[in-house]
C-alpha cells in the first residue's frame, strides 16, 4: 500500500483535519462552464474531451471513438435516470469512460452530490476501515463507487459542505500520508 501509517483512528476526525473546501481555480472554472451542459441534459463531444482531459489525459485516444450522437444519447439518459446504477453503466457504455471517469463527469456536472472516486481517495479509505475490499485502489466496480459515493454524502451532509469537499479533502490527506508510490508493481 502506498499509503503510511494515519495519525487518526476515526475517518470523521481526519477529515475535520483535512477539511480542504478551496476548489482548485482551473476545476472551479470547467465547472462553471460546464453548468450549461446540466441544465441542457447532455454533454458534447467537447465537453466530454475535456473533462477527459482533466481526469485522464491519457483516454482521450477512446474518447474521442465516440460519435456526438453516442455522447449526447449516454450522456442524457445518465444524467435523466434516477438510478445511480443506470447513471454509471450509461455513461461506460462510452468508449474510454470507466468506473474513475465516469465518476469524474458526474462530479464536475454536479458537485454538490459526487466525488470522483480515484485510488487515492479509495486507498485512504481502505486504510482508515471505511472500505474492507480492493486494498490497492484499482478496477473500480459499480459496487466500489456506490460504496465511496455513500461515505462522501454522508459526511457532506454531517459536515454541510458538497460530496467534491470531501472527496477532494480525502485526495489530500492521502498526499499528505503517502509513502512510497502510488502504483505498487
Amino acid at each position: 500500500m502506498a499509503l503510511g501509517k494515519l495519525p487518526y483512528k476515526q475517518l470523521r476526525i481526519l477529515l475535520k483535519a483535512h477539511l480542504v473546501l478551496r476548489e482548485d481555480p482551473e476545476t472551479a472554472k470547467l465547472i462553471r462552464e460546464l453548468k450549461q451542459a446540466r441544465r441542457r441534459g447532455y454533454l458534447t463531444p467537447a465537453e466530454l474531451e475535456r473533462i477527459c482531459r482533466w481526469k485522464s489525459p491519457r483516454a482521450i485516444h477512446h474518447i474521442k471513438q465516440n460519435s456526438a450522437a453516442r455522447v449526447r444519447t449516454a450522456t442524457w439518459r445518465a444524467l435523466a435516470t434516477p438510478s445511480e446504477r443506470r447513471r454509471l453503466e450509461t455513461l461506460m457504455s462510452l468508449d474510454g469512460v470507466s468506473v474513475a471517469m465516469a465518476s469524474a463527469i458526474l462530479t464536475l456536472l454536479n458537485p454538490r452530490r459526487y466525488g470522483v472516486i480515484d485510488i487515492r481517495v479509495w486507498q485512504l479509505l481502505y486504510g482508515m476501515g471505511a472500505v474492507t475490499k480492493n486494498p490497492s485502489g484499482v478496477g473500480f466496480s459499480f459496487d466500489h463507487w456506490h460504496q465511496f459515493l455513500m461515505i462522501v454524502r454522508q459526511f457532506a451532509e454531517e459536515f454541510h459542505v458538497s460530496a467534491r469537499d470531501i472527496e477532494r479533502s480525502l485526495f489530500s490527506a492521502h498526499q499528505a500520508y503517502q509513502k512510497g508510490t502510488l502504483y505498487a508493481r
